[in-house]
């Protein structure tokens, strides 16, 4: 398993025991570059997830694809392995939930 799929099965895990809803979206062919790695529905509130592994950066298009979201008044998270085991707490406090 490569470290990012590490990362996106941490993720997807803490996504899956909060009760969110997520989907994978996959970008041959068919969909659209850049999309973050994960889309997130919780409690009202959408969030684009990018996972990164290591010290990756996000490219270009990854940046005005996230950028886009949080204009449109979304909640954008990248999570890499220094970050993945507090993604619960960094959902929770990015919707408001946690106090």
């Amino acid at each position: 398993m490569t470290p990012e799929r590490k990362v996106k099965t941490i993720v997807v895990d803490t996504l899956k025991k909060m009760g969110c809803y997520y989907c994978t979206p996959m970008t041959g062919g068919f969909g659209n570059s850049g999309v973050p790695d994960i889309l997130v529905c919780y409690k009202g509130k959408f969030i684009g997830i990018e996972c990164k592994a290591g010290n990756g950066k996000l490219t270009a298009l990854q940046a005005d694809n996230l950028n886009r979201i949080r204009s449109n008044l979304g909640i954008t998270l990248v999570i890499n392995e220094s970050n993945a085991g507090v993604v619960k707490g960094l959902i929770e406090h990015s919707t408001g939930e946690s106090k």
